[in-house]
């Protein structure tokens, strides 16, 4: 059918290329409101993808916390008791506390500080799934040592590039000195820009209003045998209602799920699309409004002839699927560029996926078909007896 279509006289291109201008201003706007398009998603995706970034970057397959929690950002306390009951249970091979709190780092160049989120862990265990941790959980064990996320913000100062020149970087925590021994990559985020691993002592001593018998997560490793849904259900059942087990995925999702519906932000991004597919369809709608009233003359001569209304909607449908894929090409790959301008200035996880591509694709022929259905009513005031 498709290629019948197209095979007649590309009556369809023909009427778009013969107002020059008027096809560059249809196709700029379709590219700016996928562009528009492109920046809400990616930056929402950036959000999630850099939240849920420390949950996935835990050493666990079960994870306690408080009933109230909502965001690690935020997160609220619970008795470290409840994490070695945990032990009781078959199936669980060990457990290792996590405490968690945003700090201000002090930049060693300028003297500024920077709110950091700060994990504190046991050198005894291994609570992360970075190689670097792993190898730098000896340099933990001494007091007031830190390890720093090498992909923070560059507001914290040159850490990375003293560590490298110098061995360690001295600062300050909370107006307490450390010592900068060890890099790992996590990765910025929308509520901290930057991150550090010190030991559960480091912590205490940069924190001291934290209570040593409270901990924020507690993390939960099963032996290899053990069936995580069934291990769930009875520390469920077993542990007391002051603390919530959940699997890694389900502690991920409780966090997406708090920037995406308990906060303003996840619903500002998700008007941004529907206003920007709504600009973008007004502007088609405009240009092919504009071209069939141009030609009305034309399609009344053609009715007269004997040409459908169905020829007409099909002329129609082709201009509107020609701008959408003219449209979106230019909006594409300024989009790719905008992803990485902003990915090397905000130093977040921002980048063209897929599935992101083809997604926008297909709300571009949506928006472009929505307006065409809506301008071809227009086509229905093309009377042949116009012509005489």
């Amino acid at each position: 059918m498709f290629r019948k279509l197209f095979n007649r006289t590309p009556l369809a291109w023909q009427q778009l290329r013969r107002e020059k201008n008027r096809l560059l201003v249809a196709l700029a706007g379709i590219a700016f409101a996928d562009i528009l398009m492109f920046a809400q998603m990616g930056f929402e995706a950036s959000l999630f993808e850099s939240s849920m970034a420390p949950q996935r970057s835990l050493n666990s397959d079960l994870v306690l916390v408080n009933p109230h929690f909502e965001t690690v950002f935020a997160i609220k306390s619970f008795d470290k008791n409840r994490l070695y009951q945990a032990l009781a249970f078959d199936g669980v091979e060990s457990v290792s506390p996590l405490r968690i709190a945003l700090g201000n780092w002090k930049n060693p160049q300028t003297g500024r500080s920077q709110t950091i989120l700060v994990f504190g862990t046991d050198p005894a265990t291994q609570a992360f799934r970075f190689p670097e941790v792993k190898q730098n959980l000896q340099q933990l064990q001494i007091l007031n040592t830190a390890l720093f996320d090498e992909a923070s913000y560059p507001g914290f100062g040159p850490i990375t590039e003293l560590f490298r020149k110098q061995g360690t970087v001295e600062t300050q925590l909370n107006e307490v000195s450390i010592q900068v021994t060890g890099l790992f990559i996590l990765g910025a985020s929308f509520a901290a820009y930057g991150n550090t691993i010190v030991s559960d002592s480091t912590f205490l001593n940069v924190f001291p209003d934290h209570s040593p018998d409270q901990i924020q997560i507690g993390l939960i490793k099963l032996s290899n045998n053990a069936n995580v849904k069934k291990v769930a259900d009875e520390l469920r059942a077993g542990l007391p209602n002051d603390v919530i087990v959940l699997t890694r995925q389900e502690f991920a999702e409780a966090e997406k799920n708090h920037w995406g519906k308990s906060t303003p932000i996840g619903f500002i991004f998700g008007i941004g699309v529907i206003v920007s597919f709504i600009v973008g369809g007004v502007i088609v709608y405009q240009i092919l409004y504009a071209d069939i009233c141009d030609h009305l003359p034309e399609y009344a001569t053609l009715k007269a002839m004997g040409y459908s209304n169905r020829y007409f909607y099909a002329v129609l449908a082709q201009e509107a699927l020609l701008l959408a894929v003219l449209g979106y090409i230019p909006g594409f790959l300024l989009s790719v560029c905008l992803y990485k301008l902003a990915a090397h200035a905000t130093i977040l996880p921002i980048f063209m996926t897929v599935e992101r591509a083809v997604k926008v694709f297909a709300l571009t022929l949506i928006m472009c078909f929505i307006s065409g259905t809506i301008a071809m009513r227009k086509l229905n005031s093309a009377d042949p007896a116009d012509v005489f």
